[in-house]
């Protein structure tokens, strides 16, 4: 099985900090990965390294078999699928939904003179079907909800039939209904025999989909804790990554994590 991503003794700085200390992490290509860590744990800093955005100032980093800094990232970023709140943001308000999907096969962000064939629109027309939205295929981004955005990223993000597919905090900022609508989506796309190997970056554990695999848990830019989600997202994990005394439960593939009491030790 091939690593889609290969991080081995990755440090990033930023004097005076440090990013990511000494980091070392692979991902196989039929793996679903989720990475928990509290505010300035390193988590968008790995992104941007995954998604070819960012060198590391130490160590190496190899994306889809290809080792940055002896790589045009330019070729390399169309092979990886990415959602983020920083490309949101780039999204033209006034693009209908149909065209912020379509535009991916070229790599842009807002329609100009670009022309798609029938094949493209058929995709597109496909993953608006996959993500439940069609019925948004008309409507323009601004008007949508955040729930709805965040759905149309992800169809945008799949277009090309990535390689490697990056969620940056997908369900932040979704009320609850919105969220559960999200991680149903992203558990059908988990569960999908075809579905590219997948990262996922969370603050909640409440928000990992079923199907997800493996967790990575950082503090502070290192490495607390990665493999098997089943062996590794624990308790004693947990807590050390947030650094507070937390209580975990697991129910038919869901988490629920609480501080703990001392009625509760």
């Amino acid at each position: 099985m091939a690593a889609v991503l290969e991080f081995d003794d990755v440090t990033v700085r930023r004097h005076p900090a440090v990013l990511l200390d000494r980091l070392s992490w692979t991902v196989e290509e039929d793996e679903r990965w989720v990475i928990l860590g509290p505010n300035g744990a390193g988590k968008t800093t790995l992104m941007q390294l995954a998604s070819a955005q960012m060198h590391p100032t130490a160590g190496t980093v190899r994306v889809l078999g290809e080792q940055l800094g002896r790589v045009d990232v330019f070729e390399l970023r169309p092979r990886i699928g990415l959602t983020s709140a920083a490309l949101a943001e780039q999204i033209p308000w006034n693009e209908k939904v149909r065209d912020v999907v379509v535009s991916a096969a070229y790599g842009v962000l807002g329609r100009w003179k670009e022309h798609y064939d029938e094949l493209d629109h058929d995709r597109a027309g496909d993953l608006l079907v996959e993500v439940g939205i069609t019925h948004l295929a008309d409507r323009t981004f601004g008007t949508l909800s955040e729930g709805e955005k965040k759905r149309v990223q992800i169809a945008r993000s799949l277009m090309v039939d990535p390689e490697l597919l990056l969620l940056d905090e997908p369900a932040a900022g979704l009320d609850l209904g919105g969220r559960e609508d999200l991680v149903s989506t992203l558990t059908l796309l988990a569960l999908a025999p075809e579905a590219p190997a997948t990262v996922l970056v969370s603050h909640h554990v409440e928000e990992i989909p079923p199907g997800f695999s493996h967790v990575l848990m950082l503090r502070a830019g290192r490495v607390v804790a990665a493999g098997l989600i089943d062996d590794e997202l624990n308790e004693a994990n947990l807590s050390a990554t947030f650094g507070i005394p937390l209580t975990l439960e697991q129910r038919e593939g869901r988490y629920w994590a609480r501080r703990r009491t001392r009625a509760a030790r």
